[in-house]
């Protein structure tokens, strides 16, 4: 089968829907459907989900014919992606793997299967899971794609399953499709979710600079991420996703801003405080313009780090990032 570019609107084009699955056959079934309809329309397929489930997806894909693999030359119909890789920050959901993956097929609509929320999950990582769900309806809701975004309606909490309804205008149970009574505004739920970070479970190592401390704040970061452990490549990372979140904080809030730096199980953590208000939810979750000069440092870091929370409050912004060992 050869999938055929066609030209698609480009206007409210978005179906982000959230499949309740119990147990594994509903949810091959239910995948299955999704990816048969969309290769049946040549719409291109990609599937993101923990890698465990790859092998069920592909041999129920397989069963219609479909190939996974690169034939000839040609691109495979059904691409697969690790989500507890590619996602691991869920900040990069968005622009990493649903806009990149829009933007490969720019004359034809496309179809993705994203599940970034399972049972086994890391819990600190689940307040920016839902407000990303709830953020692709705005960051991609002119564009032309489906997403069914599968959820284990067994395996995770009642409450879960209540925030995934929030954020999906549809919801999919059994093969009955159904607008979800429980869907808010993207907004409210981004909102809902802004809460206080808990403080370190260490007295973190803490550091007052501003613009002419820069040096020194880079330096103190590369030190006790050294010192902890953290791989030298890792090490780098984590000094230039601080320092353009530092650079941020002072260049547009008031002198000077607060670094705290500490180590947990998981790895290092470096956290900002700055005065100035961060207001777009969506920065460092669209790509940016090749004009701009703008636009880039939040999403470099989403790119870098495994972890991204960001607090805001009416007078301070918090961002706190994570780099695992």
């Amino acid at each position: 089968m050869t999938i055929v570019p066609r030209a698609v609107s480009r206007s409210g084009a978005l179906r982000h829907e959230a499949l309740f699955y119990r147990g594994d056959d509903d949810y091959v079934t239910g995948v299955r459907t999704f990816v048969e309809a969309g290769l049946a329309a040549a719409e291109p397929v990609l599937v993101v989900v923990p890698e465990p489930r790859h092998e069920a997806l592909r041999k129920a894909v397989e069963a219609i014919g479909v190939p996974h693999e690169a034939v000839d030359g040609d691109e495979p119909e059904v691409r697969y992606v690790d989500m507890a890789g590619a996602g691991r920050n869920p900040g990069w959901i968005i622009p990493g793997i649903l806009h990149a993956f829009v933007a490969e097929h720019p004359t034809t609509r496309v179809r993705i299967v994203a599940e970034p929320i399972w049972p086994g999950r890391a819990a600190v990582a689940y307040p920016r899971c839902v407000q990303q769900e709830a953020l692709v309806n705005l960051a991609l809701g002119d564009e032309p794609v489906s997403i069914l975004c599968p959820y284990d309606a067994i395996g995770l909490d009642a409450d879960v399953i209540a925030d995934a309804a929030s954020t999906h205008p549809v919801l999919i149970r059994a093969g009955v499709r159904q607008g979800s009574a429980g869907y808010g505004s993207p907004e409210t739920v981004v909102d809902a979710f802004n809460q206080p970070l808990p403080e370190p479970p260490l007295t973190p190592s803490t550091l007052l600079f501003d613009r002419a401390g820069m040096a020194g704040m880079r330096a103190l970061v590369a030190a006790l991420a050294g010192e902890a452990g953290l791989a030298p490549d890792r090490v780098a990372d984590l000094r230039l996703a601080t320092n353009e979140i530092a650079t941020n904080a002072v260049v547009h809030g008031g002198e000077p801003a607060v670094l705290r730096v500490w180590a947990e199980p998981t790895g290092m953590v470096c956290e900002v405080i700055g005065t100035s208000v961060l207001t777009n939810r969506l920065a460092g979750l669209l790509p940016a313009s090749p004009t701009s000069e703008q636009g880039r440092g939040l999403l470099l870091v989403n790119h870098l780090c495994d972890l991204v929370h960001v607090h805001t409050t009416e007078e301070s912004t918090t961002v706190r990032l994570h780099m695992d060992w």
